[in-house]
Parts: C-alpha cells; sequence; structure tokens
C-alpha cells in the first residue's frame, strides 16, 4: 500500500511559479509511474502531466512550457514545478501512483490529498 502525502499550495500570482511536491512512502517509489491531475470547481479531475520510470514525462498541451514533472527517486518524491501561471490554472492538484502511465484516472492505484492552487489575475 503506497501512501502519497502532498505539500501545501498556495495563492500565486499570474505569471507567478509555485513548485508542488508529492512524497510517497509505503512501497518502492522507482517502480511506480506517477502523475499530476487537477481538478477545477464543477469540472472533472484533468490531467496535467506524468513522468515514467524511466523519467520519460507527457505533459497536457494546456501547460506545456509552464510545468515540468519531475522526480527524485532518492527523496520518494514527484515534483510539479509551475511557471508562467495563469488564473485558468487554479484547482485542486493531485498527485498518482500506478503500474502504469498515461491521461486517464483509472490507470492510478493510489492517489494524493489534492492540494489547493489559487492563482489571481
Amino acid at each position: 500500500q503506497v501512501q502519497l502525502v502532498e505539500s501545501v499550495g498556495g495563492l500565486v500570482q499570474a505569471g507567478g511559479s509555485l513548485r508542488l511536491s508529492c512524497a510517497a512512502s509505503g512501497g518502492t517509489f522507482s517502480r511506480y509511474g506517477l502523475a499530476w491531475f487537477r481538478q477545477a470547481p464543477g469540472k472533472e479531475r484533468e490531467f496535467v502531466a506524468w513522468i515514467s520510470r524511466s523519467g520519460t514525462t507527457t505533459h497536457a498541451d494546456s501547460v506545456k512550457g509552464r510545468f515540468t514533472i519531475s522526480r527524485d527517486n532518492a527523496k520518494n518524491t514527484v515534483y510539479l514545478q509551475m511557471n508562467m501561471l495563469k488564473p485558468g490554472d487554479t484547482a485542486v492538484y493531485y498527485c498518482a501512483a500506478g503500474s502504469f502511465v498515461g491521461v486517464s484516472t483509472t490507470l492510478y492505484n493510489y492517489w494524493g490529498q489534492g492540494t489547493q492552487v489559487t492563482v489571481s489575475s
């Protein structure tokens, strides 16, 4: 059983930056694919980025060039570096882990608790 604990998000002005982290315990971190999703009020949970066991990454078009997912296996942590934030990025952000990576929430067995990111104009 894997537990994922996310860092606190925050309130950021448009154009600003924020780094989210998600620390894992209870499993072999390097064996898992990892992802970030987000959910804005009234919307479905949306794929943001994933990173494979080997370090291959994919980012959603909406965040490509602004967000970067990374992992540090020595620290059992996955990160989401968010730059040039926009008000449309406002959402609850969730990290996720699973045996495979992809854009569907159904691929992931374990989820973080979610953290609020608010981007003001």
